[in-house]
């Protein structure tokens, strides 16, 4: 005898769709490493749950879920190499959740189709493509130098970690022979390219040698003096630090010191702190900072510029996006600001509190991380008096903030308590010279001891 059921059971009737997850847009990279798998075969996620690490040789990424589902197939491992499509899992979704996604993208490539139609106004020219730049420590575009500025999207095909041991023995992979499949440079291409350069058949073709001629540091054994522990750096320190020499070594830094009356733009911050915590945002001077600086690139552009691949020219850019450096647990990361000059200080507030929080999560993007024109760095929050920060190349100029104090200020008549703020800009000697560099900290000086001044 059959017994009679309650009712009908909504997971028995709910309908399941095994869908495939592909890596999504991640920006002009077309070998990216997997570093973490963060899930396995039979986890249950939600939306925007990460599934994977991946690293390039400008940032950490994660890959987040498009659906809440269980995962039925792990199709990549730590170590595997991944680029924008490539196939790395099967999820098991509700089959509502599982065709959102798939309505969404027809309803993009709608738009995008009706898009033209609709304008019928002159088609604007493709705007040049922008360096890419990464935290404080972006391999420059220097000329005649072995370093390929573009690391990832380039002629060549290697893998991240051929790119990164190239890159610290100083060879421009586009000279490399792969022989791996499909032309893929492998490390022993790289290896036999510099011994062919050591018995000099690559400096008799001209190809120039780059650091190869720098002594490395001796190598000591530390513990015959005492007690010794080895810990391994963050993969951001292991990035950057690569980049930070490159840009010491090819860079000629010049540094000038300077520093600034901010009494007043204090006084006018800490007034506007109720109609900021309104707006829901906390007014730092550092977005005052980031307008002055703005203010005078746009007086002196050859500090809003990056040379040329040959040295024979500058590129002068019309956008101001700003880096700021953010301190993190895991290293120094410096997310993008874009259009600065077309922001109020609460827009660039609320900018600057999302990017901070995004690094310090580790969930900056690349995108988040390019595009950069000038890079300020700010430890006044710690302290220090002055330091002299690497130019983050490819751009010529970078800004250090450092704490401000109370000092007595000769009024002309008696001293006076007056807020100083120091701070420093180093720059590419090769675009700027010393009397347009003076210039600047002075012009920059100017607007922040007087905000009035932005406006005029």
């Amino acid at each position: 005898m059959r017994l009679a059921t309650g009712g009908p059971n909504p997971k028995r009737n709910r309908k399941m769709a095994t869908q495939q997850i592909n890596i999504p847009d991640i920006g002009d990279f077309d070998s990216v490493e997997v570093i973490e798998v963060l899930v396995a075969e039979g986890d249950v996620v939600a939306v925007d749950d990460s599934l994977v690490t991946l690293e390039s040789d400008k940032a950490t990424m994660e890959i987040p879920s498009p659906v809440a589902g269980k995962i039925t197939k792990v199709n990549i491992k730590v170590g595997d190499s991944v680029a924008e499509g490539d196939y790395i899992f099967d999820i098991e979704a509700d089959q509502a959740a599982a065709e959102a996604p798939k309505a969404d993208a027809e309803k993009e490539e709608a738009a995008k189709e009706d898009a033209p139609k609709a304008s019928p106004k002159a088609e604007k020219p493709a705007p040049a493509p922008q360096e890419p730049q990464v935290p404080a420590a972006n391999a420059p575009s220097v000329p005649k130098q072995p370093v390929n500025a573009q690391s990832m999207g380039a002629a060549y095909h290697a893998s991240p970690s051929v790119r990164a041991f190239a890159r610290k023995l100083g060879v421009d992979l586009n000279a490399v022979t792969g022989t791996g499949p499909k032309g893929r440079i492998q490390q022993n291409d790289v290896e036999a390219m510099i011994k062919s350069v050591m018995q000099g058949s690559a400096a008799a073709s001209g190809q120039p040698q780059g650091g190869a001629g720098i002594p490395s540091v001796p190598e000591i054994d530390f513990s015959q003096f005492g007690e010794t522990e080895t810990v391994e750096l963050g993969r951001i320190k292991k990035i950057s630090g690569k980049f930070l020499q490159t840009a010491w070594l090819n860079v000629p830094h010049v540094t000038q010191f300077d520093e600034s009356d901010i009494t007043e733009m204090d006084a006018f911050r800490k007034s506007m702190k109720a109609q900021a915590e309104k707006a829901g945002v906390k007014l730092t001077p550092l977005v005052f900072v980031m307008k002055a600086v703005v203010k005078a690139l746009q007086e002196f552009p050859n500090f809003n510029a990056s040379l040329s691949p040959d040295g024979q020219s500058i590129i002068k850019k019309h956008y101001y996006n700003i880096g700021v450096a953010v301190d993190t647990p895991n290293g120094l990361v410096v997310p993008v600001v874009r259009d600065v000059d077309q922001k109020g200080i609460f827009d660039l507030s609320k900018d600057l509190m999302e990017l901070s929080a995004k690094a310090r999560d580790g969930k900056l993007t690349p995108a988040d991380m390019s595009g950069g024109c000038f890079t300020i760095s700010s430890l006044g929050g710690i302290g220090g008096t002055q330091f002299t920060p690497i130019v983050n190349a490819p751009e010529v100029a970078i800004m250090g903030l450092s704490k401000a104090k109370m000092q007595p200020v000769w009024n002309g008549a008696e001293f006076e308590p007056r807020l100083v703020m120091p701070f420093s800009v180093s720059y590419d000697h090769r675009v700027i010279d010393g009397a347009e560099g003076v210039r600047f900290t002075t012009t920059v000086s100017q607007y922040l001891t007087d905000l009035r001044q932005l406006i005029l």
